[in-house]
């Protein structure tokens, strides 16, 4: 913990005897003793400090500005983002005994004026507020002429510009110093690295407010990560390890959210789809089921989880790459809250990182901001293809050092294999440079495994030195390396360009010689399984990970169906998804290739690969 003393020199209450705060503990809380990091920030608030505390999930952040609530004179007004939240702190404070209330938008024009009257009176020590309603000029007035003890601001990392989740509305918090001179103001986050903790200090304190840092470290979370192949499929199989535990999906869209849960209900889970396209009272009815239901699975966009304190959940996965480490981090720290063995996963692929890319390129946000976006984005993906122990790299980002591996992420648990991949680097460079860094991974890798494509044929890039100079390794393999060579910074993806490959400063210099790059290729082995401690999953395997792929993917499904009805047999009995997934990453294009793919014999080859090739052929001219 570091602890930066604050100016001080405003008049404060004085605070309550030690003895009264541990009594106060124990008879409205319930707790004997406090947490790691608790009572430092408790102590200060209760003097009349200000203080800005960055706490890890499931570390009791609501403690450390209730306690003080009802050990000073006067009201708390607590800012929350969400109105779930609000909702469910008030409900538990009012099971504790403790006289708390909120004006919110779902609550009649009667229980909003009961509940400041509450607040007005001395009858409520605490008044949940969102910010807007906070900053509403007759609000502002009102609270003007109450004795106000403390605000407390929860999830302040939507105050800053560099916060993964700035919320403009927040904006406006910066005003609360001047207008309530004597209160104290407290800010509380889990997730915010040195730039966004010395904006939110600067922001809203003028950079003088006790800061406290209690740590970032979840060692009951096993930390994993696989490339994405079929995602879905990848998902399903993750999930069925943990059949009955309660989980929590996120998804980078509504649609993919619904899918996903669409998904896993076909499966016999009791899977939820949750994202703010929904009406209110849905998504509460939805929010009610995940909170008291066992083995609810949520899948979700991040509209949900901010605050939600369920102590079960036993893991979360992610389908798509999310935006910064420092929003990963919050969403996989809704994992785990009781202190157990939980699980967090990660599905990315370097559509993933593209799409990403895109989002920050087309923003309205500054050069600045996009310049730091980017940086951030930079830094996730380095974690994905890291080979060293996850959670060193996850705590190192927060400017925290880790003693040793954690012991239990996918890395540690499997070391992957590093090689010095320059030689393969320059391969890659030489067909990126040599296509006029126009194309995509797809048509790369199609020039280094010399296929014979139309595409291929149209551009006449079966006459370049380099056509077929990677026949020596799959393409899969080579789709991971330019992966990894992505994250490394040797190759860059034109997002205005459509996803184009272009090499960077550092591939010009690797192709002279300089210098060279470390690579992990998994493809040379099976694919570790995106796990922790838990066991009895199954290799996921390397398969689709560019749209290009996944729309083949659907296609060869949709075929087999069809086959599988006309011969009046399950669908697995034409191909398992195994063999599909194979057909949609090599793309055969002759008979005795498709009868190389795993899972395809002789007689399958005679009887389903005029059907199969003609699907392919289809989609082969449209690989990017």
């Amino acid at each position: 913990m570091t602890l930066f003393e604050p100016a001080t020199g405003r008049p404060q209450a004085p605070p309550r005897a030690q003895a009264e705060k541990y009594q106060l503990l124990r008879r409205a809380f319930g707790f004997d003793g406090f947490r790691p990091g608790q009572e430092q920030v408790v102590d200060c608030l209760a003097a009349g400090r200000d203080a800005l505390a960055v706490m890890p999930t499931g570390a009791g952040k609501s403690l450390c500005f209730q306690l003080p609530a009802l050990m000073r004179d006067g009201l708390t007004v607590v800012v929350s983002p969400l109105l779930a939240l609000m909702q469910n702190q008030v409900a538990a404070l009012r099971m504790a005994g403790i006289a708390a209330g909120s004006v919110n938008s779902a609550q009649s024009r009667e229980e909003n004026v009961a509940a400041w009257r509450d607040a007005a009176a001395g009858r409520a020590k605490l008044l949940y507020l969102s910010p807007e309603r906070l900053m509403n000029a007759r609000m502002l007035a009102a609270l003007a002429k109450l004795p106000l003890a403390m605000v407390a601001i929860d999830e302040a990392h939507c105050i800053s510009q560099w916060g993964p989740s700035f919320r403009p509305e927040y904006e406006a918090l910066t005003e609360l110093r001047a207008r309530f001179p004597h209160a104290t103001l407290a800010a509380f986050t889990a997730s915010a690295d040195p730039s966004t903790r010395d904006d939110i200090a600067q922001r809203l304190f003028g950079g003088k407010v006790a800061s406290f840092v209690t740590g970032f470290d979840r060692p009951n979370i096993a930390l994993a990560v696989a490339t994405k192949a079929d995602g879905f499929r990848q998902l399903a199989a993750f999930v069925e390890a943990r059949r009955g535990q309660c989980g929590i999906v996120y998804a980078l869209s509504r649609h993919r959210s619904e899918e996903a849960a669409a998904m896993l209900a076909a499966r016999d889970h009791k899977a939820l789809a949750y994202h703010a396209g929904m009406e209110a009272d849905q998504r509460k009815a939805l929010l009610d089921r995940f909170l008291t239901e066992p083995g609810i699975v949520m899948v979700a966009t991040i509209a949900f989880g901010m605050g939600i304190d369920k102590p079960d959940v036993r893991y979360v996965a992610h389908i798509d790459l999310p935006a910064t480490m420092e929003a990963y981090y919050q969403e996989l720290g809704r994992a785990g809250r009781d202190g157990q063995p939980a699980d967090a996963a990660m599905f990315y692929g370097l559509n993933d990182i593209r799409m990403r890319r895109r989002f920050i390129d087309e923003s309205q946000a500054s050069d600045e901001r996009k310049h730091i976006d980017r940086r951030r984005l930079d830094a996730l993906v380095g974690y994905c293809e890291a080979s060293t122990c996850r959670r060193r790299i996850l705590l190192a980002y927060f400017g925290e050092r880790a003693e040793g591996d954690c012991g239990h992420c996918d890395n540690c648990l499997t070391p992957p294999q590093v090689v010095d991949g320059s030689e393969l680097a320059r391969r890659v460079l030489e067909a990126v440079l040599a296509t006029g860094q126009r194309f995509g991974t797809g048509h790369i890798v199609d020039v280094l495994t010399g296929s014979e494509s139309e595409r291929i044929a149209r551009w006449r890039h079966q006459r370049l030195p380099v056509h077929g100079s990677g026949r020596d390794l799959k393409p899969a393999a080579w789709r991971s390396a330019i992966r990894q060579l992505v994250a490394a910074g040797v190759l860059d993806i034109d997002i205005g360009g459509y996803g184009a490959l272009r090499a960077t400063e550092r591939g010009h210099r690797l192709l002279s010689g300089e210098g060279e790059v470390r690579l992990r290729l998994e493809t040379l082995r099976p694919e570790r399984p995106p796990r922790g401690r838990p066991a009895g999953q199954q290799p996921a395997g390397g398969g689709p990970s560019t749209p290009d792929e996944m729309a083949l993917l659907q296609a060869l499904k949709e075929l087999r169906l069809a086959l599988a009805r006309e011969n009046g047999v399950p669908a697995y009995v034409v191909f398992h998804d195994t063999t599909l997934a194979a057909l949609a990453t090599d793309r055969p294009a002759t008979r005795e290739a498709f009868a190389r793919i795993h899972g395809i014999g002789a007689a399958k080859t005679e009887r389903f690969a005029e059907a199969f090739l003609a699907c392919i052929a289809r989609f082969r001219g449209g690989a990017s």
